[in-house]
């Protein structure tokens, strides 16, 4: 959604166990198009069910998928992407959640987005791969602060700069790592981006959004700059699969 059709910078409060299940889980957020839409029966509704049925089915394998269908001006463009520990069942299971979900929140847009913990389902009658997305994106936080919020931030940033690095260089586009903050405490952190980027681009993009950590997470014990073409968390407890 690099358009227009989505501004929106949203600040997205939450607790630091914010505790779902793969099974009925509910989506972190999601953006409709405001105003290109389909009808019923139009070829553009056809296509879009044929590409979210091959994203359901391509994903799992490698944990990201991408594809086209149809010609202008009944093309839609989409991926799917799974947080890089999740098993290809639970992503595969993720994958149709989220499919059907943003039928029922945005039934004839033509271009949406949508963020569940394990995954992220996004589409659009426009060719987005490739382009950064940088209109799509929201924040979440938790509501406890650190005793120590300079170190405590130096320490995130510095933890989550080398995971962007880390992820701009593999395969997946994906790390996870973690930083001793003494006391038998531990920070965690976890970088990713959707793999139609280039290492560059990837890279740029956590890096971008490294920098907007001000903007929602100062001195809190957990926090996460989610966007449409990557994303960026930290926490005082381990969250992925090992």
């Amino acid at each position: 959604m690099s358009s227009s059709h989505f501004t929106f910078s949203i600040y997205f409060l939450t607790f630091a166990l914010f505790l779902q299940t793969i099974f009925g889980a509910s989506p972190l957020f999601h953006f409709c198009s405001s105003s290109e839409n389909f009808t019923t029966n139009d070829p553009y509704e056809s296509n879009l069910k044929k590409l979210l049925g091959n994203l359901y089915y391509q994903t799992p394998l490698l944990g990201f998928g991408l594809g086209s269908v149809g010609s202008y001006p009944y093309q839609t463009n989409g991926l799917a992407l799974c947080r890089g520990d999740v098993a290809t069942t639970d992503c595969k299971t993720c994958v149709n959640e989220a499919s059907n979900e943003i039928h029922k929140l945005c039934p004839y847009n033509k271009g949406t987005i949508i963020w569940y913990d394990n995954c992220l389902v996004k589409y659009l009658n426009k060719d987005f791969f490739g382009q950064i997305d940088n209109q799509n994106k929201f924040y979440m936080w938790n509501l406890r602060n650190v005793s120590y919020p300079t170190t405590f931030n130096e320490k995130t940033r510095k933890l989550l700069s080398l995971l962007a690095k880390e992820a701009s260089f593999t395969p997946k586009l994906y790390a996870v790592g973690e930083l001793e903050l003494g006391e038998s405490k531990k920070l965690y952190g976890l970088a990713q981006c959707t793999r139609d980027l280039s290492n560059s681009d990837c890279f740029k993009c956590l890096d971008g959004a490294i920098r907007e950590l001000p903007r929602c997470c100062n001195g809190k014990e957990g926090g996460r700059v989610v966007g449409g073409s990557c994303n960026i968390r930290y926490e005082i407890y381990p969250f992925v699969n090992s």
